[in-house]
This record gives structure tokens, C-alpha cells and sequence, in this order.
């Protein structure tokens, strides 16, 4: 049974970071792409794409919002969302994702994402 987990959320001050990482299991989703996603407080509604990673971690695509700030990475089926420099507006519960698709590219879209974790809270405090 496939199985998605996020940690690391919590309060941090605005400049500073936090370290994101989401378990995926079994060790076969390593060869899957995957994702992070984002729903800031109010929104009901969808979710906003942060980055991706292909299967091997040789490629990344971030949201213009994030780029420059966010760094993501994986070590097989662990990915990471290194968060510098946040700001106020990337308070949120932060979602990881894995696409069913063998040695994939990187996928902004949600909806191709097969897999998801239950979400960790991130807030930023000013």
C-alpha cells in the first residue's frame, strides 16, 4: 500500500527557513516524479503548485513565487522542500505528491499527481 508523509511544518519568522521532507513508501515510488503543492489559509479551494522533481532529481521546476527561495531535492523515494528567505504569503499546509509514471519528468499540473500525503502545516510569522 502506498503510503505519502510530510514533516517538518511549523512556525518560523519571516527570513527565516524551514526544512520540508516527505517520505514515500514502498521504495518503488523512487522512480516515480514528484511534487509540492500548497492551499494558504482561506483558500478552499485547489491547490498551488511550489515545484516539482523528476525520478532521478536531475531535474527541478519551480512557481515564480517560490523560485530563488525554495530549493527541492530527493534521495529516492525522500524528497525535501529546503524553504529560505519566507515570507508572510508562504504560510500554508504544504502537500507532497508522487505521479505513477516510471522514470518521469517533473509535473506541475495536480491533477496528473496520483499520490498525496495528508499535508504539513508551515506559518510564518512577521
Amino acid at each position: 500500500q502506498v503510503q505519502v508523509v510530510e514533516s517538518g511544518g511549523g512556525l518560523v519568522q519571516a527570513g527565516g527557513s524551514l526544512r520540508l521532507s516527505c517520505s514515500a513508501s514502498p521504495r518503488t515510488l523512487a522512480i516515480y516524479p514528484m511534487g509540492w503543492f500548497r492551499r494558504a489559509p482561506g483558500q478552499e479551494r485547489g491547490l498551488e503548485f511550489v515545484g516539482t522533481i523528476n525520478w532521478s532529481g536531475s531535474e527541478t521546476f519551480y512557481s515564480d513565487s517560490v523560485k530563488d527561495r525554495f530549493i527541492i531535492s530527493r534521495d529516492g523515494a525522500t524528497m525535501y522542500l529546503q524553504m529560505n528567505s519566507l515570507k508572510r504569503e508562504d504560510t500554508a499546509v504544504y502537500y507532497c505528491a508522487a505521479r505513477r509514471r516510471a522514470y518521469g519528468d517533473y509535473e506541475r499540473d495536480a491533477a496528473q499527481y496520483d499520490y498525496w500525503g495528508q499535508g504539513t502545516r508551515v506559518t510564518v510569522s512577521s
